[in-house]
């Protein structure tokens, strides 16, 4: 009998390409192990064995697997289900998912080695760069491909080797590479030779004429005799202020001997375990309304205000579902919030806490996947971003979703284009697992579900210690220019607040949900303003590196001195973002100390971690930042927040525009006072009398909630009405317009006036791309399943079309 796997490759592939496996290797393979298969004419890659079978495939010839890669699975059952979900779900490839699940350093991938041939040849028929290769294999025994790129500085060698290898100078071969190296940390002892006191005894008379080596060795004896533990080269240098040098020659004499041990690269190293705080009686109430609600629902979601103290909340369900055995896993929309908890939930639970986001190295997250596979007592609580949902969790018993309805928690590209919160959601299904979103402005559809009593709902109203909800005024800067009473950007009443708040000793926020110095540059005399050559966006200023960059494609180009359209050198700033509000405010006050928190100054692994301690500590007296500021962030001594301008976020061309705003505003609101004072926050804007803003300074959810919900069931937008949206992007505009054309009016055959488009997104050119949108809305009557297959039926007719091959297309599911 032929044994046979089917396989996920980390490509969008439609279907699982199948392999021939020996009746020995079918014993010993399980399904979630890794596999490295050949696949096309000589590339390798790794799988994951999603079924072992007899059926032998009837369209090809089954290949040989390459090589095992694993003992045991690395995936379990539940994983390779979820993948599932998401792929029908989302409407993409298992090979896309495996690609978005794995840490990269588990999807090895195949590299050329290219060696020199054994027998000899003639040099003179090789070409120039021919020979340059050649000549370098005589130094080296293997080049790849990247090293033969460097040598000729071309990006496309291949025409080269092809003809090398024609000329039989140089074999190829394909290797696979493990790209997951352990941890090792370096250890010294005394030989064994020296553990009798004799040999001790001379060892220490011959060192007499070596000071150094001696001192070395007298402190690896007392460093030893104090910690009882293996001692670390590291350590005996620091203790003993010798040189790595002098620690090398010890073991070169055979004085020393060195080993090595494996260790976690992600190491918790505090204290012992603070109790978890008592909570008080609003708390108490919210807990037990949790619980009793999860009696009857698999999900609940808990709208508490800003500072009510959510998070307490959610450690003692940590702490119950720990007790029972169970695993927890703690969602969060945004790195620098991790920061913040990570300490906090390690001061409760110790090293059970492993963290997982992508400012962690590959080899950090291969780890914290291996603990949470073993079910080890190092990952019993993961705390992480949207990626933690593809963790190999097998005893998960609480989801904890915590700021639910942000936008960072949806991936948009690449595929799969899933959604963090509604993936915990079947996750949690799955596992059987109590699922808790938390939230102080809660999406609508999450509200929504709740209201529908397919959730559970349970409210947290008042703010911990009592302390009053921030006082919300609006400022109308549009009267305050008129009476000018602005400088700069801050009217006077802001200002005003700013000195006060300061003299107070307290901290101030400032929001501008911009980066960079001036979003447009424009001429004075003929009103030309710089252009991303492309996508059809204006440059962004940024002044720290005096560069004009692009915020979608990365282009940046030097400052202009003069117009490039009149030769005019009078070039003028319009509009503003947080660095320009970082130099006017140290303008302002010059004797305070001012920082920045956006895109470009939390670039590396701390950089969330630097700014959010320097406040907390008291070294930043005004902080300007972007939305990453308003997410979840406790900050204690913060007492005024400014909001710099209000009107771009609510005149964005989205659908959601009005809801984000709410959010945005109020969770920005929330980080004001949230200690015994109360807060004060200030919103500039130019309509101080639009329904949002009214709400806001209200702190009114449930009239933003009602008045929006009365537009969505007007225009038939979520969460009343599913939608997919179709983009279809290519560098012809003509094609892509005839693609998209043709794409709308087969979709209208189908779904009727339930489809919108073809129609240019506000930014129609990104990359030298021009993309289309397509929106087909889904009623709840209407089967969602049945609704996907007509539109991949529809993409695949689409692609038979000869002229429509190159155009990409991006079925995006729920894109909000």
């Amino acid at each position: 009998m032929r044994y046979f796997i089917d396989v996920i490759i980390p490509i969008p592939l439609k279907k699982l390409f199948t392999y021939s496996i020996t009746a020995s290797e079918s014993q010993f393979l399980s399904e979630g192990m890794r596999v490295a298969v050949p696949f096309g004419k000589s590339k390798i890659y790794t799988g994951i064995v999603f079924k072992i079978h007899n059926d032998a495939p009837t369209a090809y010839e089954a290949k040989d697997i390459h090589q095992i890669l694993d003992e045991t699975p690395i995936v379990n059952q539940k994983q390779l289900q979820l993948w599932q979900w998401i792929s029908s779900y989302y409407m993409c490839t298992l090979g896309d998912v495996m690609r978005a699940a794995l840490p990269s350093a588990f999807i090895l991938e195949s590299e050329t080695v290219i060696t020199k041939n054994k027998k000899t040849i003639d040099e003179s028929v090789l070409k120039d760069d021919e020979f340059l290769i050649y000549e370098a294999l005589h130094h080296q025994s293997s080049l790849k491909i990247h090293d033969i790129s460097n040598i000729l500085d071309k990006k496309n060698v291949l025409p080269i080797i092809k003809r090398l290898i024609e000329k039989e100078a140089i074999t190829v071969e394909e290797e696979v590479y493990e790209k997951y190296k352990p941890k090792l940390v370096r250890y010294v002892k005394l030989h064994a030779n020296f553990s009798t006191e004799s040999a001790l005894q001379k060892l220490l008379d011959d060192l007499s004429r070596a000071p150094k080596q001696r001192d070395v060795v007298m402190t690896l004896f007392s460093v030893s005799a104090k910690t009882k533990k293996p001692v670390k080269v590291s350590d005996l240098s620091q203790e003993s202020h010798a040189s790595a040098a002098i620690i090398k020659t010890l073991i070169d004499k055979g004085v020393l001997e060195e080993y090595y041990i494996q260790t976690d690269r992600v190491q918790y190293s505090g204290d012992d375990n603070e109790a978890t705080k008592n909570l008080n009686t609003y708390q108490k109430s919210a807990l037990s309304e949790i619980k009793k609600s999860f009696e009857n629902h698999a999900v609940t979601l808990l709208h508490g205000v800003t500072s009510s103290g959510k998070t307490e909340v959610y450690v003692k369900l940590i702490e119950e579902a720990l007790s029972k055995g169970k695993q927890a896993l703690y969602l969060l929309p945004e790195i620098a919030l991790t920061t913040q908890l990570v300490t906090r939930l390690q001061n409760y639970f110790g090293e059970q806490v492993a963290v997982f986001h992508s400012k962690y190295s590959s080899q950090e997250r291969v780890e914290v996947w291996n603990n949470v596979l073993r079910n080890s007592a190092k990952a019993q609580i993961v705390l992480g971003a949207r990626s933690s949902v593809f963790l190999p969790f097998d005893n998960l018993g609480l989801i904890v979703v915590d700021e639910e309805h942000e936008q960072s928690f949806k991936q948009f590209d690449p595929a799969p284009r899933y959604h963090a919160r509604d993936t915990a959601v079947v996750l949690g299904h799955m596992h059987g697992a109590k699922v808790l979103l938390g939230s102080a402005t809660p999406s609508l559809e999450s509200y929504f579900n709740a209201k529908q009593n397919k959730y559970g709902f349970v409210e947290l109203m008042q703010r911990y210690n009592d302390v009053l909800m921030p006082d919300i005024e609006l400022v109308d800067i549009k009267d305050k220019l008129k009476k000018k009473r602005m400088k700069g950007h801050f009217s006077d009443r802001l200002l005003e607040e700013m000195t006060e708040t300061l003299k107070a000793g307290h901290q101030i926020i400032l929001f501008q949900n911009r980066r960079g110095f001036s979003p447009i540059i424009e001429c004075k005399t003929c009103g030309h303003s710089p252009q991303c050559p492309n996508c059809d966006v204006s440059l962004t200023y940024h002044q720290y590196r005096n560069q004009l960059r692009c915020h979608y494609c990365g282009y940046h180009a030097a400052m202009l001195q003069d117009c490039m359209a009149c030769g005019s050198q009078d070039l003028d700033n319009k509009g503003f973002g947080t660095e320009q509000i970082e130099e006017e405010v140290k303008q302002l006050f010059p004797d305070n100390k001012v920082a920045r928190m956006d895109l470009d100054t939390t670039r590396g692994k701390y950089g969330y971690e630097k700014i959010i301690t320097a406040l907390e500590q008291q070294e930043i007296d005004i902080l300007v930042g972007t939305q990453m500021l308003t997410k979840g962030l406790d900050f204690r001594n913060v007492k005024l927040v400014g909001i710099m301008n209000a009107d771009n976020m609510l005149n964005f061309p989205d659908f959601r525009a009005h809801e984000r705003s709410f959010q945005l505003m109020l969770q920005v609101a929330g980080r004001a006072g949230r200690t015994d004072e109360r807060g004060k926050v200030l919103i500039q804007t130019y309509n101080p009398h639009h329904n949002i803003l009214q709400q806001v300074s209200t702190n009114n959810y449930v009239e933003m909630f009602n008045e929006q919900m009365n537009d969505r069931y007007n225009f038939k937008y979520p969460p009343v009405f599913k939608q997919i949206k179709i983009t279809l992007k290519h560098k012809d505009y003509n094609r892509v317009e005839a693609a998209s054309v043709w794409f709308a009016k087969s979709l209208r055959q189908v779904f009727t006036e339930h489809v919108l488009g073809p129609e240019s997104p506000p930014i129609a050119r990104i990359r030298n791309q021009f993309h289309k949108n397509i929106l087909v809305k889904i009623p709840k009557q209407q089967s969602l399943a049945k609704t996907k297959e007509a539109i991949i039926k529809i993409n695949n007719s689409f692609f038979s079309i000869k002229d429509f091959r190159s155009v990409r297309v991006i079925l995006d599911v729920d894109n909000f």
